[in-house]
């Protein structure tokens, strides 16, 4: 897929440069809601990314000053009934499981508000930066709802059970100095210098052998598959690298006191 490809979307922003692709959700009028168009261009997006070669990484964030992503775009909601409803959340969570299963690494670079489907579309990123200007919260509860996306999964698994609940029944904000406290957020930064420490990040990272980093998002992943044994998806893992091309010139350049060329 050409550069120019990354242009085609209605409701995001794509942009390709040294093998980083920024994604931003441009529905600044609406604070970046989660309206099912959006849904489904993030889903091509994603299935594009895996695709295409020249995307090494990708950085995820929300156009405008006020929001990463506020919400899930609530006038949706009215009028779905049960079965629609589960079908809404189904379709929610099979996108973000993509994104987070995805072998590329992603960064979430988060300002404004992170809510609701905002809040679990940034937990599904490998890692998130965020402003001090940053706010997280699932509020679904204020509207009798409870988080659909798989926040209900991540959130606990990030911050723990007590502090996961305490945040869902509340529905209370959570800043950025607490979001970094509790492991919600990697890193928090001035909002000047937001992108340039998710690029500096995601630079570092791609430094590092790229299939040794899609081994290590597989093996964390499988410590939260039910259906795996992480240790042992580890170990398979590890053997793993043992066969790659990449591994021998790791082994080789630290051996020889230089730094490694990773194809």
């Amino acid at each position: 897929m050409s550069q120019q490809n990354w242009g085609s979307f209605q409701t995001l922003l794509g942009h390709l440069e040294e093998g980083v692709l920024t994604l931003t959700i441009n529905r600044p009028d609406k604070m970046n809601a989660l309206n099912q168009a959006v849904l489904t261009e993030l889903a091509q997006a994603i299935e594009q990314l895996e695709k295409d070669q020249a995307v090494k990484g990708v950085i995820l964030t929300g156009a405008g000053e006020k929001a990463f992503v506020a919400g899930a775009d609530i006038s949706e909601f009215k009028g779905a009934d049960v079965n629609s409803a589960m079908e809404m959340a189904s379709k929610g969570q099979a996108i973000f499981d993509r994104l987070e299963k995805s072998k590329k690494p992603t960064i979430a670079a988060i300002h404004g508000f992170a809510l609701g489907g905002g809040c679990e579309l940034a937990m599904a990123c490998h890692i998130r930066i965020a402003t001090e200007q940053a706010r997280f919260g699932q509020p679904e509860v204020n509207l009798g709802l409870i988080p659909g996306y798989g926040g209900t999964q991540r959130l606990t698994q990030l911050v723990g059970r007590g502090k996961a609940l305490e945040i869902m029944m509340t529905g209370n904000m959570v800043d950025a100095t607490n979001a970094l406290q509790i492991g919600l957020v990697n890193q928090v930064v001035p909002a000047t210098a937001l992108m340039e420490e998710a690029k500096k990040m995601m630079g570092t990272i791609l430094t590092k052998g790229p299939q040794a980093v899609a081994k290590v998002i597989e093996a964390v992943e499988a410590c939260f598959d039910k259906t795996k044994n992480g240790y042992q998806a580890e170990v398979t893992l590890f053997g793993q690298c043992f066969g790659t091309a990449e591994m021998q010139e790791g082994v080789s350049a630290f051996l020889e006191k230089r730094k490694p060329k990773f194809s």
